[in-house]
């Protein structure tokens, strides 16, 4: 959504789009698709496997921020930043083998 719809459309979901630029909005969106094409495609295929390690700690980083984000403004819902901050952790784990 973040790299497609206006910012007026996303304001009701996501209430820090209005202190961020939204060339900033559309580029978050982007690195999120490309992580979620990351985390899928490497195991899928078999090419690159460890690429999808490298996604998903690329989601922890964007979840930190995100969690930031959240917290500085007025907005503090961060229960699902958390829940994909400890998924996206996890998966990190297993995938380095522990």
């Amino acid at each position: 959504l973040k790299a497609l719809r206006h910012r007026d459309r996303l304001r009701p979901m996501m209430a820090w789009v209005d202190r961020m630029p939204m060339p900033v909005v559309r580029v978050l969106g982007a690195v999120e698709i490309l992580g979620a094409v990351g985390l899928i495609l490497p195991p899928l295929t078999g090419i690159a496997p460890s690429l999808a390690a490298a996604a998903a700690a690329g989601f922890v980083l964007l979840q930190i921020g995100a969690l930031a984000v959240h917290l500085t403004g007025e907005d503090r819902r961060i229960t699902l930043n958390i829940g994909l901050l400890a998924t996206a952790a996890v998966t990190v784990w297993l995938a380095t083998g522990r």
